[in-house]
Order: C-alpha cells, then sequence, then structure tokens
C-alpha cells in the first residue's frame, strides 16, 4: 500500500517509540529501492546490520572528507567484507577543496569555524549521495547532543536537502541510548571502529576529533574548540534551525 508523505509527521508521533528495525522495515516497505543508509559510525553500522536482516533492496552510501582516521577506511572495508555490500563512496570536488587549502591552509577551521571546511567536504558530497534517493537512514541519537539533537524525530521531512523535492529521513535510532547501540553490537557481534577501544566516541575527521575522558559528553571530543551549540557539521542542518527555534520559543 502506497505510503502518502503528507501522513509522515503524524506517522513518527505515533510511532515515536517504535523499534528501530520495526522503522526500517516500514521504511524499506515504502521506499525501496531508492532507500539509503548512511554510514560511518557505530549507530549507522548498527542499521546497516538490520537492514541486510530484514532483506529488500537499499544502498549504502558514506562520505570519505580526505581527512579521515586511518582506522576508518579499514572499518568501510571491513563493513563492506562482512555484509557482502556495496558502499558507494562520495568524495568532496577536487577543485573545491584544492582551492580552498590554498586559500586558507589545512587547518583554518581552528580559526573560522569547521562550517566551510566541512561544506566541501562533508555537505556538497552529501547533496549529490541524496539526489539519487527517496528517503535516507542517520543514525542519529537524541542523547547524542542535547544542544542541537534532542527534538529529532524517527521521520521527518528533510527540508535541508530536498531541493524541491519531498525527501523522507529516517532516524531510527532517535530514543535509543549510546548503551542499548553497544548492547546490539555486543550481542549480534557487529563490526566496529577499532578508535572506540581508545576512547573515540563520537568519530569524524581526524584533525577535528579526540578521545573524551570519562565523565565527558561523547560530543565533546567533536569540534572541542567551539561552542556546543554549533557541534553539527552541516549533514543535519535542520537540527540546528530547530534548536534556535525552540531557543525562541
Amino acid at each position: 500500500m502506497a505510503f502518502n508523505i503528507s501522513d509522515l509527521n503524524a506517522w513518527a508521533e505515533r510511532n515515536a517509540n517504535l523499534h528501530p528495525r520495526d522503522i526500517l522495515a516500514f521504511a524499506l516497505e515504502h521506499f525501496s529501492p531508492r532507500l539509503g543508509v548512511s554510514f560511518s559510525g557505530a549507530e549507522d553500522v548498527v542499521l546497516v546490520d538490520m537492514a541486510v536482516k530484514l532483506g529488500g533492496k537499499f544502498q549504502v552510501f558514506s562520505l570519505d572528507t580526505g581527512r579521515l582516521h586511518p582506522e576508518t577506511y579499514q572499518f568501510l572495508e571491513k563493513v563492506r567484507e562482512h555484509y557482502g555490500i556495496t558502499i558507494d563512496i562520495f568524495f568532496p570536488r577536487s577543485e573545491a577543496v584544492e582551492e580552498f587549502v590554498r586559500a586558507k591552509g589545512m587547518y583554518s577551521f581552528y580559526r573560522d569555524g569547521h562550517k566551510e571546511c566541512c561544506s566541501l567536504r562533508k555537505v556538497e558530497p552529501l547533496r549529490r549521495a541524496l539526489s539519487k534517493l527517496d528517503a535516507w537512514v542517520t543514525g542519529q541519537r537524541r542523547d547524542q547532543s542535547p544542544s542541537t539533537r534532542a527534538q529529532v524525530a524517527v521521520a521527518e521531512i528533510d527540508a535541508a536537502f530536498s531541493n524541491g523535492r519531498q525527501l523522507v529521513k529516517f532516524n531510527p535510532l532517535a530514543n535509543w541510548t549510546s548503551r542499548q547501540v553497544w548492547n546490539y553490537i555486543r550481542e549480534y557481534d557487529v563490526p566496529y571502529n577499532p578508535l572506540h577501544e581508545r576512547g573515540f566516541i563520537s568519530i569524524g575527521c581526524e584533525p577535528c576529533t579526540r578521545p573524551v575522558l570519562p565523565g565527558q559528553h561523547e560530543r565533546e571530543g567533536r569540534w572541542w574548540w567551539e561552542d556546543a551549540t554549533k557541534k553539527e557539521c552541516g549533514l543535519h542542518a535542520g537540527n540546528l534551525v530547530e534548536t534556535v527555534a525552540v531557543a525562541a520559543s
């Protein structure tokens, strides 16, 4: 039965506490094969594991910024081989990155903030990846960043990347905690990035990620030189819009 996208918000509210596996099953039923799972970290590989076990056709894509840790590249390959899947890798436009680095150097984000670098290395490649899809799946959790992700819904229209069409964004793990994610990883022997064993919890580009200390929130290891309310790279730009709206209300 076809799903009317105008009913998405109501569906998300009714099913806010649905198990992530069931949210994925719904996404696969209504958007396969033009459904993509965004893959880079522990949450994402849990979703890949669930989707593979559910069956159905879906795509997996990842963004290679050119600044990832060696362990992350090894992790991507391990997941590809473990599940026997294709992972579509999207790279930044080389000319844009060359011009940016020539003008500002390799580490301008420490002075100017990460937005411009992330826009070139992440947002533009994501825009290309999503142009081929009707819906995408992310590993966002509400407790990942109380400053920017506390309002994340299990399903929503992605206004940031829709470009005049209705692109659906599923966040099946919105209500899960880090403990639940890692319980799943251990129970089902899911591959994970070895950097997690060295204190890295939220893993991004190498220059912008560091381990966190006991008691620190997981996002404190990302862009640690910036204000906590700005710790989004642009892939989930709608979160910042929502945060501003909540603060103003």
